[in-house]
């Protein structure tokens, strides 16, 4: 059981991380409407680098990892994805529709690769029963 102090501990960091996290997608997304120019870039670009590490820090969370490798969250990201990037390709013109195409596609890509790798997980363990039936 873990002391108070490391309760403790641990909540202030999750609160940290999960704050930094929702302020960098704020900063990221809001910072045209209050700056202009140079700022507006700045801002969009290091809310973008806050929330990505942040987000990356999130995700290796064990909670985190179990929820975001079962098979139905997966479908979900992979299909969710896949229709965002094919319908801002065709709504959106020009550059921005591109490379959100790309980057919601990278993301249909990467839930696609997690249900291939748990498909032969699985087939490898049940190659596994049938090959050693003792086992």
């Amino acid at each position: 059981m873990k002391s108070l102090l490391a309760t403790l501990k641990s909540l202030v960091a999750n609160l940290l991380l999960w704050s930094f996290f929702v302020g960098g997608l704020a900063a990221s997304t809001a910072s045209g409407a209050v700056l202009d120019g140079t700022a507006k870039t700045a801002a969009t670009f290091a809310g973008i680098a806050v929330s990505l590490l942040t987000g990356s820090r999130i995700a290796k969370k064990p909670k985190i990892k179990a929820f975001l490798s079962k098979p139905p969250t997966l479908w979900f990201l992979f299909l969710f994805n896949g229709g965002v990037a094919v319908a801002s390709y065709f709504a959106v013109d020009g550059v921005k529709g591109i490379a959100t195409a790309a980057g919601m596609g990278l993301v249909a890509l990467g839930a696609a690769g997690g249900l291939l790798a748990g498909r032969r997980e699985q087939a490898a363990g049940t190659r596994a029963r049938v090959e050693e039936p003792w086992a």
